[in-house]
Protein backbone atom coordinates (compact mmCIF):
# COMPACT_ATOMS: atom_id res chain seq x y z
CA UNK A 1 0.00 0.00 0.00
CA UNK A 2 0.95 4.09 -0.48
CA UNK A 3 1.77 4.90 2.61
CA UNK A 4 -1.01 8.57 3.30
CA UNK A 5 2.00 10.79 4.43
CA UNK A 6 5.52 10.32 2.96
CA UNK A 7 3.93 8.00 -0.08
CA UNK A 8 6.03 5.71 -0.50
CA UNK A 9 4.98 2.30 -1.80
CA UNK A 10 5.01 -0.44 1.79
CA UNK A 11 5.57 -3.67 1.63
CA UNK A 12 3.54 -5.78 4.70
CA UNK A 13 7.07 -5.75 6.59
CA UNK A 14 7.32 -2.41 5.84
CA UNK A 15 4.27 -1.02 7.79
CA UNK A 16 3.77 -3.22 10.79
CA UNK A 17 1.35 -1.83 13.86
CA UNK A 18 -0.08 0.32 11.06
CA UNK A 19 3.41 2.48 11.16
CA UNK A 20 4.84 3.48 8.03
CA UNK A 21 9.10 2.25 8.49
CA UNK A 22 10.56 5.40 6.00
CA UNK A 23 8.10 8.12 8.15
CA UNK A 24 7.34 6.87 11.19
CA UNK A 25 4.19 8.20 11.36
CA UNK A 26 1.33 5.94 12.01
CA UNK A 27 -1.87 5.99 9.80
CA UNK A 28 -5.39 4.40 9.97
CA UNK A 29 -6.48 1.75 8.10
CA UNK A 30 -4.39 -0.99 6.27
CA UNK A 31 -5.98 -2.84 3.16
CA UNK A 32 -5.26 -6.21 4.34
CA UNK A 33 -6.51 -6.12 7.63
CA UNK A 34 -9.65 -3.91 6.99
CA UNK A 35 -12.52 -5.76 6.63
CA UNK A 36 -13.63 -3.22 3.70
CA UNK A 37 -10.05 -3.49 2.21
CA UNK A 38 -9.38 0.35 2.88
CA UNK A 39 -6.91 2.72 3.20
CA UNK A 40 -6.41 5.83 3.89
CA UNK A 41 -5.87 7.72 0.48
CA UNK A 42 -8.94 6.01 -0.92
CA UNK A 43 -10.98 7.20 2.03
CA UNK A 44 -9.96 10.66 1.70
CA UNK A 45 -10.68 10.24 -2.20
CA UNK A 46 -13.73 9.21 -1.74
CA UNK A 47 -14.44 11.65 0.81
CA UNK A 48 -13.40 14.40 -1.48
CA UNK A 49 -15.88 13.26 -4.40
CA UNK A 50 -18.72 13.00 -2.19
CA UNK A 51 -18.34 16.33 -0.74
CA UNK A 52 -17.67 17.66 -4.19
CA UNK A 53 -14.18 18.86 -2.74
CA UNK A 54 -15.33 20.30 0.56
CA UNK A 55 -18.95 21.92 -1.03
CA UNK A 56 -21.15 19.81 1.24
CA UNK A 57 -20.89 18.49 4.26
CA UNK A 58 -22.17 14.70 4.36
CA UNK A 59 -23.08 12.49 7.45
CA UNK A 60 -20.74 9.10 8.27
CA UNK A 61 -23.67 6.26 7.04
CA UNK A 62 -23.10 8.16 2.94
CA UNK A 63 -19.44 7.09 3.37
CA UNK A 64 -20.29 3.70 4.75
CA UNK A 65 -22.15 3.00 1.40
CA UNK A 66 -19.64 4.78 -1.38
CA UNK A 67 -16.95 2.49 0.86
CA UNK A 68 -18.79 -0.65 0.93
CA UNK A 69 -20.13 -0.14 -2.79
CA UNK A 70 -17.60 -2.32 -4.75
CA UNK A 71 -17.88 -5.21 -1.58
CA UNK A 72 -21.89 -4.90 -2.42
CA UNK A 73 -21.85 -5.14 -5.76
CA UNK A 74 -19.54 -8.65 -5.63
CA UNK A 75 -20.42 -10.50 -2.71
CA UNK A 76 -18.48 -12.55 0.06
CA UNK A 77 -17.99 -14.67 -2.49
CA UNK A 78 -15.19 -12.51 -4.23
CA UNK A 79 -12.65 -13.71 -6.24
CA UNK A 80 -9.58 -13.66 -4.40
CA UNK A 81 -7.26 -16.58 -4.74
CA UNK A 82 -9.84 -18.57 -5.64
CA UNK A 83 -8.34 -19.47 -9.36
CA UNK A 84 -5.16 -20.36 -7.45
CA UNK A 85 -7.04 -22.69 -5.24
CA UNK A 86 -8.70 -24.34 -8.27
CA UNK A 87 -5.24 -24.33 -10.10
CA UNK A 88 -3.45 -26.34 -7.75
CA UNK A 89 -5.88 -28.28 -6.56
CA UNK A 90 -6.30 -29.64 -10.15
CA UNK A 91 -2.46 -29.81 -10.88
CA UNK A 92 -2.21 -31.52 -6.90
CA UNK A 93 -5.19 -34.39 -7.52
CA UNK A 94 -3.77 -35.35 -11.13
CA UNK A 95 -0.21 -35.51 -9.91
CA UNK A 96 -1.71 -37.43 -6.82
CA UNK A 97 -3.30 -40.07 -9.34
CA UNK A 98 0.18 -40.25 -11.30
CA UNK A 99 1.62 -41.37 -7.78
CA UNK A 100 -1.01 -43.49 -6.83
CA UNK A 101 -1.37 -41.72 -3.32
CA UNK A 102 -4.55 -42.22 -1.80
CA UNK A 103 -4.86 -39.59 1.10
CA UNK A 104 -3.16 -36.83 -0.85
CA UNK A 105 -5.75 -37.31 -3.68
CA UNK A 106 -8.77 -37.13 -1.04
CA UNK A 107 -7.23 -33.72 -0.05
CA UNK A 108 -6.72 -32.13 -3.15
CA UNK A 109 -10.11 -33.41 -4.69
CA UNK A 110 -11.84 -31.68 -1.65
CA UNK A 111 -10.10 -28.49 -2.40
CA UNK A 112 -10.79 -28.68 -6.32
CA UNK A 113 -14.49 -29.18 -5.00
CA UNK A 114 -14.50 -26.53 -2.48
CA UNK A 115 -13.12 -24.03 -5.12
CA UNK A 116 -15.78 -24.98 -7.55
CA UNK A 117 -18.48 -24.46 -4.96
CA UNK A 118 -17.20 -21.35 -4.08
CA UNK A 119 -17.33 -20.49 -7.75
CA UNK A 120 -20.85 -21.58 -8.50
CA UNK A 121 -22.02 -19.61 -5.26
CA UNK A 122 -20.47 -16.32 -6.92
CA UNK A 123 -22.28 -17.25 -10.22
CA UNK A 124 -25.82 -17.76 -8.74
CA UNK A 125 -25.22 -14.27 -6.56
CA UNK A 126 -25.03 -15.93 -2.91
CA UNK A 127 -23.22 -13.24 -0.65
CA UNK A 128 -24.14 -10.35 -2.90
CA UNK A 129 -25.76 -7.20 -1.35
CA UNK A 130 -24.27 -8.12 2.41
CA UNK A 131 -21.89 -6.01 3.96
CA UNK A 132 -19.16 -7.14 5.47
CA UNK A 133 -19.29 -3.71 7.61
CA UNK A 134 -22.77 -3.43 8.71
CA UNK A 135 -23.99 0.12 8.32
CA UNK A 136 -24.02 -0.05 12.54
CA UNK A 137 -20.72 -1.41 13.47
CA UNK A 138 -18.82 1.50 10.44
CA UNK A 139 -18.01 3.81 13.39
CA UNK A 140 -16.43 1.45 15.29
CA UNK A 141 -14.66 -0.83 13.04
CA UNK A 142 -13.76 2.34 10.73
CA UNK A 143 -14.47 5.84 11.77
CA UNK A 144 -12.83 4.68 15.08
CA UNK A 145 -9.58 3.75 13.82
CA UNK A 146 -9.32 6.96 11.71
CA UNK A 147 -10.32 9.03 14.88
CA UNK A 148 -7.71 7.88 17.00
CA UNK A 149 -4.92 8.63 14.48
CA UNK A 150 -6.18 12.03 13.13
CA UNK A 151 -7.97 13.36 15.78
CA UNK A 152 -11.29 13.72 13.33
CA UNK A 153 -13.59 12.18 10.97
CA UNK A 154 -12.57 13.03 7.29
CA UNK A 155 -12.58 16.51 6.05
CA UNK A 156 -16.62 17.30 5.10
CA UNK A 157 -17.73 14.17 7.62
CA UNK A 158 -20.58 15.63 9.83
CA UNK A 159 -19.74 14.08 13.57
CA UNK A 160 -23.44 12.80 14.25
CA UNK A 161 -22.58 10.86 17.31
CA UNK A 162 -21.57 13.98 19.03
CA UNK A 163 -24.26 16.41 17.82
CA UNK A 164 -27.91 16.11 17.79
CA UNK A 165 -28.08 17.12 14.33
CA UNK A 166 -31.45 16.32 12.45
CA UNK A 167 -33.13 16.33 15.77
CA UNK A 168 -34.76 19.89 16.29
CA UNK A 169 -37.64 21.01 13.27
CA UNK A 170 -37.10 24.04 11.00
CA UNK A 171 -40.46 25.67 11.46
CA UNK A 172 -39.42 29.20 10.34
CA UNK A 173 -40.85 32.50 12.66
CA UNK A 174 -44.32 31.91 10.73
CA UNK A 175 -44.78 28.42 11.45
CA UNK A 176 -44.40 25.15 9.40
CA UNK A 177 -45.58 25.42 5.80
CA UNK A 178 -45.34 21.71 5.70
CA UNK A 179 -43.80 18.71 7.11
CA UNK A 180 -40.58 16.46 5.78
CA UNK A 181 -41.23 12.68 7.15
CA UNK A 182 -37.77 11.03 6.95
CA UNK A 183 -37.20 7.94 8.93
CA UNK A 184 -33.65 8.10 8.64
CA UNK A 185 -32.28 10.16 11.23
CA UNK A 186 -28.62 10.05 9.43
CA UNK A 187 -30.22 11.56 6.31
CA UNK A 188 -32.20 14.51 8.28
CA UNK A 189 -29.10 15.46 9.71
CA UNK A 190 -27.36 15.62 6.27
CA UNK A 191 -30.56 17.92 5.31
CA UNK A 192 -30.24 20.02 8.65
CA UNK A 193 -26.45 20.43 7.89
CA UNK A 194 -27.24 22.35 4.42
CA UNK A 195 -30.36 23.85 6.09
CA UNK A 196 -32.76 22.90 3.22
CA UNK A 197 -35.58 22.12 6.01
CA UNK A 198 -35.44 26.21 7.32
CA UNK A 199 -34.99 27.59 3.97
CA UNK A 200 -38.56 25.75 3.26
CA UNK A 201 -40.24 26.16 6.73
CA UNK A 202 -40.55 22.09 6.79
CA UNK A 203 -40.93 20.60 10.34
CA UNK A 204 -39.59 17.29 10.81
CA UNK A 205 -41.02 13.78 11.51
CA UNK A 206 -40.31 10.10 11.70
CA UNK A 207 -43.26 8.81 11.88
CA UNK A 208 -46.86 9.32 10.25
CA UNK A 209 -47.63 9.83 14.11
CA UNK A 210 -44.82 12.73 14.68
CA UNK A 211 -46.26 13.78 11.19
CA UNK A 212 -49.85 14.42 12.36
CA UNK A 213 -48.49 15.92 15.47
CA UNK A 214 -47.46 19.25 13.65
CA UNK A 215 -49.67 21.87 13.73
CA UNK A 216 -49.49 22.29 10.14
CA UNK A 217 -52.60 21.69 7.14
CA UNK A 218 -49.62 22.21 4.26
CA UNK A 219 -48.04 19.43 2.25
CA UNK A 220 -46.15 16.43 3.32
CA UNK A 221 -43.08 15.58 1.97
CA UNK A 222 -41.60 12.01 1.93
CA UNK A 223 -38.18 11.01 1.69
CA UNK A 224 -37.64 7.12 2.11
CA UNK A 225 -35.22 4.51 1.40
CA UNK A 226 -36.40 2.34 -1.92
CA UNK A 227 -37.69 -0.77 0.28
CA UNK A 228 -40.44 -2.85 1.11
CA UNK A 229 -40.78 -0.29 4.75
CA UNK A 230 -40.69 2.81 2.64
CA UNK A 231 -43.15 1.87 0.11
CA UNK A 232 -45.37 1.25 2.98
CA UNK A 233 -44.69 4.20 4.84
CA UNK A 234 -46.44 6.17 1.77
CA UNK A 235 -49.29 4.26 1.86
CA UNK A 236 -49.84 5.14 5.86
CA UNK A 237 -48.98 8.52 6.21
CA UNK A 238 -51.71 8.71 3.19
CA UNK A 239 -54.30 6.74 5.54
CA UNK A 240 -53.38 8.71 8.20
CA UNK A 241 -53.01 12.11 6.90
CA UNK A 242 -57.07 12.10 4.85
CA UNK A 243 -57.42 15.24 2.70
CA UNK A 244 -53.61 16.52 2.94
CA UNK A 245 -51.53 16.53 -0.21
CA UNK A 246 -48.21 13.51 0.48
CA UNK A 247 -45.69 13.96 -2.22
CA UNK A 248 -43.50 10.90 -2.43
CA UNK A 249 -40.05 12.46 -3.37
CA UNK A 250 -38.21 9.06 -3.46
CA UNK A 251 -38.15 7.54 -7.33
CA UNK A 252 -39.62 4.55 -8.74
CA UNK A 253 -37.99 1.04 -7.93
CA UNK A 254 -38.10 0.48 -11.34
CA UNK A 255 -35.99 3.59 -12.33
CA UNK A 256 -33.72 3.06 -9.84
CA UNK A 257 -32.75 -0.32 -10.69
CA UNK A 258 -32.62 0.39 -14.45
CA UNK A 259 -29.08 2.73 -13.26
CA UNK A 260 -26.32 0.57 -13.87
CA UNK A 261 -24.62 2.71 -11.05
CA UNK A 262 -27.20 1.83 -8.26
CA UNK A 263 -26.05 -0.69 -6.18
CA UNK A 264 -28.51 -2.61 -3.88
CA UNK A 265 -28.05 -4.20 -0.47
CA UNK A 266 -30.42 -6.31 1.60
CA UNK A 267 -30.17 -7.46 5.33
CA UNK A 268 -32.03 -10.73 6.61
CA UNK A 269 -33.23 -8.70 9.74
CA UNK A 270 -35.68 -6.76 7.87
CA UNK A 271 -37.03 -8.69 5.43
CA UNK A 272 -41.05 -8.12 5.16
CA UNK A 273 -43.41 -10.45 6.78
CA UNK A 274 -45.88 -11.87 4.85
CA UNK A 275 -48.50 -9.58 5.52
CA UNK A 276 -46.31 -6.53 4.39
CA UNK A 277 -45.77 -8.43 0.97
CA UNK A 278 -49.70 -9.22 0.58
CA UNK A 279 -49.98 -4.74 1.19
CA UNK A 280 -47.00 -4.43 -1.24
CA UNK A 281 -49.20 -6.84 -3.71
CA UNK A 282 -52.34 -4.93 -2.94
CA UNK A 283 -50.65 -1.29 -4.02
CA UNK A 284 -50.69 -3.08 -7.51
CA UNK A 285 -47.40 -1.05 -8.78
CA UNK A 286 -45.35 -3.90 -8.87
CA UNK A 287 -45.00 -6.61 -11.21
CA UNK A 288 -43.99 -10.37 -9.16
CA UNK A 289 -40.26 -10.02 -9.92
CA UNK A 290 -40.13 -6.57 -8.46
CA UNK A 291 -42.87 -8.15 -5.47
CA UNK A 292 -40.00 -11.05 -4.98
CA UNK A 293 -36.98 -8.84 -4.55
CA UNK A 294 -38.28 -6.85 -2.06
CA UNK A 295 -39.98 -9.85 -0.10
CA UNK A 296 -36.11 -10.95 -0.01
CA UNK A 297 -35.23 -7.70 1.83
CA UNK A 298 -33.60 -6.02 -1.15
CA UNK A 299 -32.92 -2.19 -0.86
CA UNK A 300 -31.82 1.01 -2.19
CA UNK A 301 -30.97 3.54 0.82
CA UNK A 302 -31.45 7.25 0.76
CA UNK A 303 -27.51 7.13 1.77
CA UNK A 304 -26.66 5.46 -1.21
CA UNK A 305 -27.68 8.29 -3.59
CA UNK A 306 -24.84 10.83 -4.53
CA UNK A 307 -24.80 13.56 -1.70
CA UNK A 308 -24.71 16.67 -4.24
CA UNK A 309 -27.94 14.85 -6.53
CA UNK A 310 -29.92 14.06 -3.81
CA UNK A 311 -29.69 17.97 -1.98
CA UNK A 312 -30.44 18.86 -5.14
CA UNK A 313 -33.68 16.79 -6.12
CA UNK A 314 -35.04 17.40 -2.35
CA UNK A 315 -34.16 21.10 -3.14
CA UNK A 316 -36.64 20.89 -6.34
CA UNK A 317 -39.72 19.36 -4.67
CA UNK A 318 -39.71 20.98 -1.76
CA UNK A 319 -39.86 24.60 -3.79
CA UNK A 320 -42.42 22.81 -5.92
CA UNK A 321 -44.68 21.36 -2.88
CA UNK A 322 -44.35 25.18 -0.73
CA UNK A 323 -45.11 27.14 -3.97
CA UNK A 324 -46.84 30.02 -2.78
CA UNK A 325 -47.42 28.45 0.79
CA UNK A 326 -45.08 31.57 2.32
CA UNK A 327 -44.54 34.93 0.15
CA UNK A 328 -40.83 34.67 1.77
CA UNK A 329 -40.16 31.52 0.23
CA UNK A 330 -41.59 31.80 -3.37
CA UNK A 331 -38.27 32.87 -4.94
CA UNK A 332 -37.40 29.27 -3.85
CA UNK A 333 -40.12 28.01 -6.02
CA UNK A 334 -38.23 29.25 -9.20
CA UNK A 335 -36.13 25.71 -8.63
CA UNK A 336 -39.15 24.36 -11.06
CA UNK A 337 -40.57 20.49 -10.63
CA UNK A 338 -38.71 17.16 -9.04
CA UNK A 339 -37.30 15.18 -11.50
CA UNK A 340 -35.16 12.00 -11.23
CA UNK A 341 -33.33 11.38 -14.88
CA UNK A 342 -33.71 8.83 -16.38
CA UNK A 343 -30.37 8.32 -17.60
CA UNK A 344 -28.11 8.05 -15.39
CA UNK A 345 -25.85 10.77 -14.83
CA UNK A 346 -21.75 10.65 -14.03
CA UNK A 347 -20.98 8.53 -10.93
CA UNK A 348 -18.78 10.78 -8.44
CA UNK A 349 -17.29 7.68 -6.36
CA UNK A 350 -17.49 4.65 -8.63
CA UNK A 351 -15.66 1.56 -7.61
CA UNK A 352 -12.47 3.81 -6.73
Amino acid sequence: MICPHCERNLLRRERTGNRCSHCKRAYALDPKTNPLGLNDLRVRRITTALTEEGRIRIVPDQLWYALSRKRLRDGVYAQGCLGAVVVVGIMATVAALVAETPYPLLVTAAMVLTGLGIGLARASGAGRGLPPVTREAFPTQVLAAWRTVYGTLPPGVLDTERSAGGTAAATGAAGPTGVLVCPDRAVVAFLVADGLPARYGLALARTPEEALAVPSGGPVLVLRDIDADGELLVRRLRDALPGRTVVDAGPSLRTVRSLPQAVPYRDPRRRPDAEAVRLLAGLGTFTPEELKWLGRGWRFPLVGLPPGRLLAVVERVAAQVTRGLDPDRRRAAELGFLTWPDAPGPDPVGDR
